[in-house]
């Protein structure tokens, strides 16, 4: 396990160590399983191609709102473990700044160790569920 090269958001940081901790593949998959539960409801007329994450096998969706100068996530995903990954990222990233968002390099995602037990498709996918929610943060900022 290599040390994290950038500082982490807080509830990232926590995140990411959480599955630094868990060293069985198997219970990794659950905690997403159980983030995925946990994801509020996305509504069904947000389900529009502007909000569709490009790139992922699955149907991602995602939508920033800017309040008082931060960053509010929605998402949702047709697939379960990719729900949890996109849940992961909605709970480490939601409450931060548009600039805070932009400037997060996505070596964090390695660190989870979540990749090894991924296809190389949804791991793919994972970043990509990043990259947007990251443009979303500059676009949120620029409205």
């Amino acid at each position: 396990m290599t040390e994290t090269t950038q500082t982490l958001p807080p509830n990232l940081d926590k995140i990411v160590k959480r599955f630094q901790r868990s060293q069985d593949p198997k219970r990794r998959i659950e905690q997403l399983i159980d983030y995925a539960k946990k994801l509020p409801p996305f509504p069904d007329t947000d389900k529009v191609e502007e909000n569709k994450v490009p790139g992922c096998v699955s149907q991602v969706y995602v939508t920033a709102t800017l309040e008082d100068g931060k960053l509010h996530y929605q998402a949702d995903s047709d697939a379960q473990l990719t729900k949890g990954l996109v849940a992961l990222l909605v709970r480490g990233l939601d409450g931060l700044s548009p600039e805070e968002v932009a400037t997060l390099s996505g070596d964090f995602i390695q660190e989870t160790g979540l990749c090894v037990n991924l296809t190389p498709s949804r791991a793919n996918g994972f970043y990509n569920i990043f990259e947007t929610m990251k443009k979303k943060a500059i676009a949120a900022s620029t409205q």
